[in-house]
C-alpha cells in the first residue's frame, strides 16, 4: 500500500496539470468519471494516503489501497486503468484503486493538522487524541489515520524499533518522553522515507522491516503475520523493544517468550501465575497416610477405640450369668428370715 510519503511524490509529479483542462476521461471505474471532462484542475493537494484533484466545486479522491499504482506520461503494461485523464502536456494513469468524489470544500472534509507530511501539523492534537485511547496499543495507533495520517505499516515498524517500543505496548502505559518520541517520529521518519525513495534506496535503509537480524544487537527479529486490531505485519526485536503494559512497569522485551501471547507476560497489568509448591516431608506423610486410609479404611482407624472395646469385653465375661445373681439374692433373703 502507498503510503504518505509515496502520496506525496505523486503530488509532486502531477503538479504540472495544476491550471489544465481535462480534455480526455477514460477508465473502468463505475463513478461518473466523465463529469470531469472539460474541467480545469485548480489544485493538486494530498491527506495521507488521499490524492486529491480540485475542481471547480467537486474534488476527485483517490485511494490506492493495498496493490494500487500509478503512471504520469505513461501506461501500464498488462493493466487496465481505473481512471486515465488526459492534459493538453500530458496524461495520468491510475490503477487498482478507489475513485470517489467530494463535493464542496476540501477544508471542510480534512483536517490537515493530521497529516504527518503537512506544513500544518499539530503534534499536540496527535497527542490529546492518544491519551483518549489508552488501551491501544501503539502499533495500532500508528496506523490510525485520523491520527498520523499517511503513516503505513512500514512507517510503523520502523519508527516503533527506532524509538525501542515493543509494538504491544499500549499507549497508556508509555512515559510521557516515550509518547513524544513516538509523535515526533512518526513524522520525522515519514520525511526520511521521503528523501530515500526519492533517491530508490529506501529498502537499503530498512533496520527491522522484513529483516532477519536486528541490526543493533544481533537477535532474531521476530515476525508476526497479524498484529493487533489492524490485524497487519509486524516485524520487531524482542531483545531490545521493551513492552510496557502498565502505569510505570516496563518488562524487557527479551523476556517475552514468542511463541505464546501477550496474556503470559508478567507485570503489573497482566499477573503470573505462581507455580504450585511441591509437598514437604510433613505433607508427603499426610497424603500418604490419607492414600493408605482410602485404600484399606481398617488401617485408617485408630488403636485407642479398640483398646477400650477389650477392657468391656472383659468385664462383661466377669460377671455372673443372671440365673447365678438370682439365686445369691434368693439366699441373702433366706438368711435375713
Amino acid at each position: 500500500m502507498p503510503e504518505g510519503p509515496s502520496i506525496v511524490i505523486l503530488k509532486e509529479e502531477a503538479a504540472k496539470f495544476v491550471g489544465q483542462v481535462v480534455r480526455e476521461v477514460g477508465g473502468n471505474s463505475r463513478q461518473d468519471i466523465q463529469r470531469m471532462a472539460g474541467q480545469r484542475v485548480r489544485a493538486i493537494r494530498s491527506w495521507g494516503k488521499h490524492f486529491l484533484v480540485q475542481f471547480d466545486g467537486f474534488s476527485l479522491r483517490v485511494h490506492f489501497m493495498l496493490f494500487g499504482r500509478y503512471r504520469v506520461d505513461a501506461l501500464k503494461e498488462n493493466a487496465s486503468p481505473r481512471l486515465s485523464l488526459r492534459f493538453d502536456n500530458g496524461e495520468l494513469n491510475l490503477y487498482a484503486c478507489s475513485v470517489q468524489f467530494i463535493e464542496g470544500e476540501l477544508d471542510d472534509v480534512y483536517d490537515w493538522g493530521g497529516d504527518v507530511m503537512a506544513d500544518a501539523w499539530d503534534p499536540k492534537q496527535a497527542r490529546s487524541k492518544l491519551k483518549l485511547r489508552p488501551e491501544m496499543l501503539a502499533a495500532d495507533a500508528l496506523l490510525e489515520q485520523d491520527i498520523f495520517a499517511g503513516v503505513g505499516n512500514i512507517i510503523k515498524n520502523e519508527v516503533l524499533w527506532r524509538i525501542r517500543v515493543h509494538p504491544e505496548s499500549t499507549i497508556g502505559a508509555l512515559p510521557p518522553r516515550k509518547l513524544g518520541e513516538l509523535i515526533a517520529q512518526a513524522r520525522e521518519y515519514s520525511f526520511d522515507f521521503l528523501a530515500w525513495k526519492k533517491a530508490f534506496v529506501l529498502k537499503k535503509h530498512y533496520q527491522v522491516h522484513t529483516r532477519s537480524t536486528c541490526p543493533r544487537d544481533g537477535h532474531r527479529i521476530t515476525w508476526r503475520k497479524q498484529l493487533g486490531e489492524k490485524r497487519r505485519r509486524a516485524f520487531y526485536c524482542d531483545a531490545c523493544q521493551a513492552l510496557y503494559r502498565g502505569e510505570s512497569d516496563v518488562v524487557p522485551a527479551a523476556t517475552i517468550e514468542r511463541s505464546k501471547p501477550t496474556k503470559k507476560v508478567a507485570s503489573k497489568a497482566v499477573g503470573k501465575v505462581a507455580p504450585k509448591k511441591a509437598p514437604g516431608k510433613t505433607g508427603a506423610k499426610k497424603v500418604a497416610t490419607v492414600t493408605k486410609a482410602r485404600r484399606n479404611p481398617a488401617a485408617g482407624k485408630s488403636s485407642k477405640p479398640a483398646a477400650r472395646t477389650s477392657r468391656t469385653a472383659k468385664l462383661a465375661t466377669d460377671a455372673p450369668p443372671p440365673r447365678a445373681r438370682a439365686r445369691d439374692a434368693a439366699g441373702r433373703d433366706h438368711s435375713r428370715r
